[in-house]
């Protein structure tokens, strides 16, 4: 019971119905946003125009200020809202001002884009080339909360956020450019996110008029209604199964950059020769290399490539170049040299302190590992030291390189005949002669 009290407390708190605008209310404000003239018509134009200057300088704050002043939510929310009510003129008006819309704003844009003096794609620009499934996501959300605010008597600033958040300027102004540049992969991208946009802004407008049970305010028979739900059904199709494909195709190409940092950061130094320079070209999977220090073998070049098996890169292109060799003397001032010999000592010097560090992790793991193992034999070892050192006698100057193995007893000393055992399986263990096995 207390259950079900909560589920209908919960599903008080979430209506939305004593807060709705009336039905004639509702219906008049959508009839005058899907209007396209006078002074919607000069705003959308002004508003191309702000959102153009904003791609073509890279300005964000910009292409959100177009956003803002853009009036083109108003015919698609009237697309849906018509299809939900079976309101054929308002239909027939909204895709008519909608079209109407969409031309101006491409040949606004594209004249726009024909007369600046700067014609290089931006990063705000290439954003809107390619949609995926999280596009048609934010399309649908944003929508719903379009057509709610436009619904409700507690609007707040939904409105301009949903124009921000569904991005309906850009991709429009970014089609513009393909057409003025003649790059038509502009065009085609950025006109099927501006696609997507529109189409699931108005299903969402829709969906909700339906559950909010906006009136019907003509006769329809049974069967029409069908056949439109059937062209609703082909048309959500048509848009957002390629979003999946491409949506699909982002996440590989993320998951391609993260592992080709990583495999990067592996081989940076790599037998006396570090990385100059690397770059990832995610769309052909290809690693371009570039290399300083000695001159790179092709058998070391290879042990390189087979490193990328490890980082999930099989089917990557790995192209590995020698920028600096420092066995290349031909017209080189001394002080370039000099500066290469360095860095090649400083690169081996870095080389060989991470296998110090290595080699130091490593006696302690071996370490421990023994203490362990031997515990299970001798319980009475209470604690055990394992080091490399060196040993001098007077034959020789030069020292032996030996490992020295410390243990210590609880309570009663460790018994001869147990030390023999002791001595010859940690000779064994460590597969060394050189070992010193010392009891305390």
């Amino acid at each position: 019971m207390n259950t079900k009290r909560l589920i209908v407390k919960a599903l008080k708190i979430l209506s939305i119905k004593t807060e709705l605008e009336s039905f004639d209310f509702i219906n008049e404000e959508i009839k005058k946003g899907v209007q396209f003239r006078g002074t919607n018509l000069w705003i959308l134009i002004f508003a191309i125009l702000v959102a153009s200057v904003g791609l073509n300088m890279n300005s964000t704050a910009v292409i959100i200020g177009a956003m803002l002043i853009s009036p083109l939510m108003g015919p698609i929310n009237g697309v849906g809202y018509s299809i939900a009510t079976y309101n054929f003129p308002l239909l027939r008006e909204s895709l008519r001002n909608f079209g109407y819309a969409i031309g101006i704003s491409l040949i606004t844009s594209t004249l726009y884009f024909i007369l600046t003096p700067i014609s290089t794609a931006q990063s705000e620009l290439l954003a809107r080339t390619s949609p995926t499934i999280y596009d048609v996501l934010i399309a649908l959300f944003g929508g719903f909360a379009g057509i709610v605010a436009i619904s409700s008597r507690n609007k707040g600033n939904v409105i301009p956020g949903v124009a921000i958040a569904t991005a309906l300027m850009p991709p429009l102004c970014t089609a513009g450019y393909g057409l003025a540049t003649m790059q038509f992969k502009f065009f085609y991208g950025a006109f099927y996110l501006f696609t997507i946009n529109s189409v699931f802004i108005a299903i969402a407008s829709m969906l909700i008029s339906q559950i909010l049970k906006f009136p019907i305010r003509d006769i329809i028979d049974a069967s029409k209604k069908k056949r439109i739900n059937q062209i609703i059904s082909v048309i959500i199709a048509l848009v957002f199964i390629p979003s999946i494909y491409f949506g699909y195709q982002l996440i590989q190409k993320e998951r391609f950059s993260e592992n080709a940092d990583k495999y990067i950061a592996n081989i940076s130094n790599y037998e006396g020769n570090f990385l100059l320079k690397s770059n990832v070209d995610s769309d052909k999977r290809i690693i371009n290399l570039i290399y300083a220090g000695k001159n790179l073998t092709e058998e070391q070049k290879e042990r390189i490539k087979e490193k990328a098996l490890s980082f999930n890169l099989k089917q990557s292109k790995i192209i590995i170049e020698q920028g600096l060799s420092f066995q290349e003397v031909d017209n080189k001032s001394t002080e370039t040299l000099r500066l290469q010999k360095e860095l090649y000592e400083i690169s081996n010097l870095l080389e060989a302190k991470t296998e110090e560090l290595d080699s130091i992790k490593n006696l302690a793991q071996t370490g421990n590992a023994l203490l362990n193992e031997l515990r299970k034999f001798y319980p009475e070892i209470k604690s055990l030291s394992y080091a490399n050192t060196l040993e001098y006698n007077d034959t020789t100057n030069l020292p032996k390189t030996i490992k020295l193995v410390i243990l210590k007893a609880k309570d009663s000393p460790i018994q001869n005949n147990d030390k023999e055992k002791i001595n010859q399986w940690v000779e064994a263990r460590l597969k060394e002669q050189n070992v010193r096995v010392i009891y305390e």
